[in-house]
């Protein structure tokens, strides 16, 4: 494979089409350029039968609502308590019901992957019943996750491949922790990064007072995007995978920090890298967040470039103030005598990725 850059964006073009660059030249570039991210293109399903979004139809129709009347607080970021209350996914409203009014509409597989964690206990989650998928084909090496099953398939298996548009569980209302009415179910759907494979140890430092059912696939430990805001992006071609998305994400916050610790979260996602590691350790990163705290773009530093910082201490160097006062369900950075600190949301995003109290 041959690497080229064209505008911002990396491509890796096929060897057998490197003889035709050179004779075609900067058309021929392109040409292959637009082959290639051709072949890149995700291919997905929406997960559950309901047509409302693929027909362009208003958002009631597909998304349900929490009992307000307002489907926008069945979307995600934070849409419920005036503003101020977290929502990691979006709601699917059911079409099917049975004689009982139970939803039958089936689940699928948004896209082709392999099933990472099965929780079949109902009262274990907020999530009740649930499936979450890893699309290790896909860079970064995004999860989905279903929730609020009523079913899981008859032999759905943790490592079994799945295919998209495949039946993983039947939708449902099973949630642990409060009750979701049967007139309101649907499917919880997400998509996102896990944020690390230590997250045991930061659970037990923070003494929560019960176990860990659910491992490292907890939902304390895993960052979503706007799902109905990635398909329908993708759906305009405005982007055609997850890293597109992810390269087009507006940081909230940027900080740096010293440490020659490289996360787990880089070794499953180095595409989010923004130059290769150096072939020692690092001195630090740079690391630019979403306004929910997710970390989407990583720069390794040079021992000149975290001279100044403090020891394993976090420092912002760039806030986009406006979005941060906007995002109220979500605390990243706090001002204070005209100085930034790390706000809660973000110091946990942190004290998971490193260890950093």
């Amino acid at each position: 494979m041959i690497r080229r850059l064209v505008g911002k964006t990396k491509m890796i073009v096929p060897r057998q089409f490197f003889p035709r660059i050179v004779r075609a030249g900067w058309a021929g570039l392109l040409i292959t350029v637009a082959m290639v991210r051709a072949a890149d293109r995700v291919e997905m399903v929406w997960p559950t039968p309901n047509t409302g979004w693929a027909d362009k139809k208003p958002l009631g129709a597909y998304i349900q609502d929490t009992g307000t009347g307002e489907p926008e607080s069945g979307t995600f970021g934070g849409v419920r308590n005036g503003g101020t209350h977290f929502h990691e996914g979006i709601d699917i409203k059911a079409v099917g019901r049975d004689r009982r009014g139970e939803p039958t509409d089936d689940v699928y597989a948004a896209v082709n992957g392999v099933v990472r964690h099965v929780s079949s206990n109902p009262g274990g989650s907020s999530y009740g019943r649930y499936i979450v998928l890893e699309h290790p084909d896909e860079k970064p090496a995004v999860y989905t996750l279903y929730a609020h099953l009523a079913k899981i398939a008859p032999g759905l298996r943790v490592g079994d491949r799945v295919t998209r548009g495949q039946t993983i569980a039947t939708m449902g209302h099973s949630s642990g922790g409060y009750t979701i009415p049967r007139e309101r179910s649907h499917l919880h759907f997400e998509i996102g990064v896990m944020i690390t494979r230590d997250f045991q140890a930061w659970y037990n430092r923070r003494k929560f007072g019960s176990a860990n059912e659910q491992g490292y696939w907890n939902g304390m430990n895993l960052m979503g995007i706007d799902p109905l805001h990635f398909f329908s992006e993708w759906r305009a071609r405005r982007v055609d995978n997850f890293q597109d998305y992810f390269e087009r994400l507006e940081p909230a916050v940027t900080l740096r920090i010293a440490t020659r610790q490289t996360p787990n979260f880089i070794a499953r996602y180095p595409s989010l890298l923004t130059k290769p590691l150096p072939l020692g350790p690092v001195a630090g990163w740079e690391i630019k967040c979403s306004w929910t705290g997710l970390p989407f773009a990583w720069t390794p530093l040079t021992a000149a470039e975290a001279a100044d910082l403090p020891g394993n201490e976090p420092r912002i160097v760039a806030v986009n103030a406006e979005l941060e006062k906007r995002q109220r369900s979500k605390s990243l950075a706090v001002s204070k005598r005209g100085k930034w600190s790390v706000g809660k949301d973000l110091e946990t995003v942190l004290q998971q990725l490193f260890g950093v109290r």
